[in-house]
């Protein structure tokens, strides 16, 4: 199946100048919000507390979470596990106020949802365990990183496309904290965990529009490399975007049907996905162009000798 109806032969690589000025405006609005206003940090960072409750019937998690709201508890993250009489409960950390009345505030807010409520367990995050995340999420990034290059530069036995992929990979993330800079959405692991997704999705097509480069580079060894690159991206269009357009339907249901527990997932990965887009087409082949890209650099251990008798 083919999103267009006729291959597509669109100049990619005569404008990426003009897309390397926007990337560069969308990254310096996005790190100058993300060193001035920060993230709103999720109590998987900050600390917080976590509370399990069952409830003697189905819970309504909605209604759980107006009467946290009205009792007073800032920003009450509310969702079931388990079964539907079970829910989990985190809440922004209070340094004013022992666990022990936490419990009482909390149990007294659940009462007016259900007389049966119980806390079956609370449990207080503290910061130092907050500050332990946030390293590992850093880490986690950098060995993604370092995995990439390596294993780009392996593969396609030159540096010059790792370094193409390394620039849209850390493109990708850096568009998804700015939005979340910006909207001061609740940045928590599974937003951390959202953008480690959209790294390997973007790494996805972006490793595909190599391998389609590799192909076009065998087969016509002397054509210049923007029109390699142009053709290998052009032939690759209607499945980049097919697969986008199906992935983007999921998450959009998911942000809009799936309550404020998955909101910020949902947001990070569709932001994520058509950062990718962008990013698959015309940073990372444009990056190695840039960086002096021609066949011999995909295929070292044909001399250019040997390939001047090739077509």
């Amino acid at each position: 199946m083919e999103f267009f109806s006729h291959q597509t032969n669109f100049p990619f690589m005569a404008t990426r100048k003009v897309w390397y000025t926007l990337s560069a405006i969308l990254m310096v609005v996005s790190l100058g919000s993300f060193f001035t206003r920060g993230l709103n940090l999720g109590i998987d960072f900050t600390g917080g507390v976590s509370a399990e409750v069952s409830f003697p019937q189905a819970a309504n998690v909605d209604a759980v979470r107006s009467a946290l709201s009205t009792a007073g508890f800032r920003e009450p993250q509310v969702q079931s596990f388990g079964s539907s009489r079970d829910i989990d409960i985190r809440l922004p950390p209070d340094p004013q106020q022992t666990p022990g009345e936490v419990r009482t505030r909390l149990e007294t807010a659940l009462h007016t949802v259900d007389a049966g409520a119980q806390v079956t367990q609370l449990d207080v995050v503290g910061p130092q365990v907050g500050n332990e995340l946030k390293v590992s999420a850093m880490w986690a990034l950098f060995f993604t990183l370092l995995g990439i290059f390596l294993y780009i530069a392996f593969r396609f036995h030159t540096w010059r496309l790792s370094l193409g992929a390394i620039f849209a990979v850390l493109h990708d993330p850096i568009l998804v904290i700015g939005f979340f800079s910006l909207t001061q959405m609740s940045f928590d692991l599974a937003v951390v965990a959202a953008i480690l997704a959209v790294i390997g999705y973007s790494l996805n097509d972006t490793v595909v529009v190599f391998d389609r480069i590799r192909e076009r580079f065998e087969s016509n060894r002397r054509s210049p490399s923007d029109v390699i690159l142009d053709q290998s991206i052009n032939q690759t269009l209607s499945r980049t975007i097919m697969t986008k357009v199906v992935t983007s339907i999921v998450v959009v249901a998911l942000l809009f049907l799936g309550g404020p527990v998955l909101r910020g997932f949902s947001a990070a990965l569709l932001i994520g996905i058509i950062a990718g887009t962008y990013s698959s087409i015309y940073i990372s082949s444009a990056i190695a162009l840039d960086f002096g890209l021609t066949a011999e650099h995909v295929f070292p251990s044909v001399k250019k000798a040997a390939l001047d008798h090739l077509p």
